[in-house]
């Protein structure tokens, strides 16, 4: 685990002052998730919020401007799904400044992960700090998902205001045994879920995300067999 008051400043623009404070956050948030994440990693994880904010003007990238706040509702937000996701080939739909993919893919060098989303310059981003921190299991891709053809077995969404939307959009580049995950705020509505139940199993799993107070649900579907 990171001791915090000796991690290497260098490299870093925005944290500055409050990266001691910011890194010691993020090992206990890391503790508490039980990951298993060595020094590099973590290191890479605040590199990429402190890109995230030093782009994010030029790319419009995230509303949230305080380091802390950044950290606990973009990166430990999507920390928290990586215990429950299984392996396989991961495509993240509307990835924006590529949350989840891009966490996931520092905590899990081994995934091959797709960060999709139609704006270019939110594409840009991804491939200019997929360069920057060397993360060569990452395919950023400017596309709408109805214009991509490749498939998957997990598919991953923290975007869609609709459930509905994001299966119906999602479906057709799951993979025969492959499993849907939607990153939500609150739990799925008794309307949507019956929409759904007659071709999908729904698992909702209700997250614990540390420090942040918010209503955070993992919603997973896979295509019943007949």
């Amino acid at each position: 685990m990171m001791n915090p008051t000796i991690i290497d400043p260098a490299g870093f623009v925005k944290l500055g002052a409050q990266l001691p404070a910011l890194a010691d956050i993020l090992a206990q948030a890391v503790q508490s998730l039980e990951l298993s994440l060595d020094d590099t990693q973590m290191r890479t994880l605040l590199l990429y919020l402190d890109k995230l904010l030093l782009w994010n003007k030029a790319y419009n990238l995230t509303a949230i401007t305080d380091p802390k706040e950044a950290l606990i509702k973009h990166v430990i937000d999507c920390l928290a799904i990586i215990p429950h996701l299984p392996k396989g080939s991961l495509l993240d739909i509307g990835t924006g400044a590529g949350l989840p993919a891009v966490i996931i893919a520092i905590c899990q060098p081994e995934r091959h992960c797709t960060a999709l989303d139609s704006n270019q310059k939110k594409i840009r981003f991804i491939k200019q700090i997929s360069s920057e921190l060397g993360l060569d299991n990452v395919d950023p891709i400017a596309a709408r998902i109805e214009a991509h053809e490749a498939s998957y077995e997990i598919i991953t969404s923290r975007a869609f205001a609709s459930l509905i939307d994001f299966v119906t959009v999602a479906q057709s580049r799951l993979s025969k045994e492959g499993q849907l995950w939607a990153m939500k705020g609150k739990a799925p509505s008794e309307e949507e879920l019956q929409a759904l139940q007659k071709s999908w199993q729904i698992n909702t799993i209700k997250l614990n995300v540390p420090r942040l107070d918010d209503s955070r649900h993992l919603i997973e579907l896979s295509v019943k067999n007949d």
